[in-house]
């Protein structure tokens, strides 16, 4: 009987202990420098990790993608939306006061107490970097007063950017039903995210101190490729059970920017090793090349018939912010497709779109721009129509 309750005891510390330390309490331990990258960087890397996309930053140019569109839960990557909602509607200097619940959240914790107050400021470097589960909680608190209502906030976020395959129900990402995304979505957060100085500031460092209350606290970034892969800064690890090992990568080398996102790993190792062949594999076939000339030396400027006006208009490509795009290297193969809505009708105006041009880069489509027309056109008058007619009549009487 003894035996009994006693592998019964086991067996239920077993699952508490798996559920309450779910995210990013992570043992697995390696030594990064014994990581096995891809022998042939010329092809796609063999990828273990379920879900895998690595995105452009300026154009948004998906460059490799496996099971990038389908939903898988998240874990800490969560975190990236929770930081954005907390720097657009706080002050880094506004004080926090933390509950009980925010202090006795279980995970990955800064190890805040209750009933002290730290710093916006704080609390940001505490979840971004240590990945604070206790410090997510604390900002959903402070902002929206329940982390019900705070993923209301994240969920309106979310479709503000056009995440059309996220939903956010915590603030921290510890597994909860309903609570998933996909590595596209995550990568287009993740860029926005970004663009905010206050969060790439954070999420670059490898170590810093922070102030709790009364004394000041060394951490150190949970990301591994962070001073360890050239031109790595920042963005988010995450680990739970539903979620397993993601991580996801900034790099910047040269003009090529990208963020490398990997869900889904089985190990520590695993989605190290991936974002790791990613990285070499886009850097070593991709470059950024500048495309206008040839869009301007290949599109043929023509005069189109505009219905109810006397005039053709001459047509003209509207000018695009960017034409840089990333391409596959020593493999330049550009066409393009023009296509012109002949049957417009006037009045017209100024820089109204009369057509449509798409790029294409080995039958990728890269980009498309809009062909219009530069001056208004006005629609015929009665009395224009008249006089028109009377010179015909004068011009067939006169034969």
């Amino acid at each position: 009987m003894t035996n009994k309750i006693l592998n019964i005891t086991i067996i239920l510390v077993f699952i508490i202990s798996n559920f309450v330390y779910a995210d990013e309490i992570d043992t697995e331990n390696f030594d990064i420098s014994t990581i096995e990258t891809s022998a042939n960087n010329s092809e796609p890397p063999k990828i273990n990790s379920k879900h895998a996309l690595v995105l452009e930053r300026t154009t948004n140019s998906v460059l490799y993608e496996k099971n990038g569109y389908s939903k898988t839960a998240m874990a800490s990557t969560t975190k990236i939306m929770t930081a954005i909602i907390a720097i657009e509607n706080s002050q880094l200097s506004d004080m926090v006061n933390i509950s009980k619940k925010a202090a006795n959240t279980g995970g990955s914790t800064l190890g805040i107490t209750s009933n002290t107050n730290l710093s916006m400021e704080t609390l940001l470097y505490g979840l971004l970097m240590r990945s604070g589960n206790d410090c997510a909680v604390a900002i959903a608190e402070h902002i929206s007063g329940s982390i019900e209502n705070f993923s209301i906030l994240m969920n309106k976020k979310a479709s503000s950017l056009g995440l059309k395959n996220t939903n956010f129900v915590t603030p921290h990402g510890l597994d909860a039903n309903n609570h998933f995304t996909t590595a596209y979505d995550l990568a287009i957060l993740t860029n926005y995210a970004l663009n905010n100085k206050t969060f790439s500031n954070i999420v670059k460092n490898k170590t810093a101190i922070i102030s709790m209350e009364n004394s000041q606290k060394n951490i150190t970034n949970t990301h591994e490729l962070l001073g360890y892969i050239d031109g790595v800064y920042g963005v988010k690890t995450g680990f739970t059970g539903n979620a397993g090992r993601c991580l996801v990568t900034a790099c910047k080398k040269n003009n090529l920017d990208i963020i490398i996102v990997v869900l889904g790993a089985d190990t520590k190792k695993i989605r190290t090793q991936d974002s790791i062949n990613l990285i070499n594999y886009i850097y070593k076939n991709y470059e950024m090349i500048n495309t206008k000339e040839f869009l301007n030396k290949n599109f043929h400027y023509e005069k189109i018939k505009i219905k109810n006006s006397f005039n053709e208009a001459n047509v003209f490509l509207e000018e695009k912010s960017n034409y840089i795009y990333p391409i596959l290297k020593n493999n330049k193969n550009f066409r393009i497709k023009t296509y012109i809505l002949y049957n417009q009708s006037a009045p017209l105006e100024k820089n109204s779109k009369v057509g449509v041009i798409q790029l294409f880069s080995n039958d990728k489509l890269l980009y498309e721009n809009n062909i219009i027309v530069k001056e208004s056109i006005q629609k015929i008058s009665v009395k224009e129509y008249l006089f028109y007619i009377i010179k015909i009549i004068n011009l067939n009487f006169s034969k």
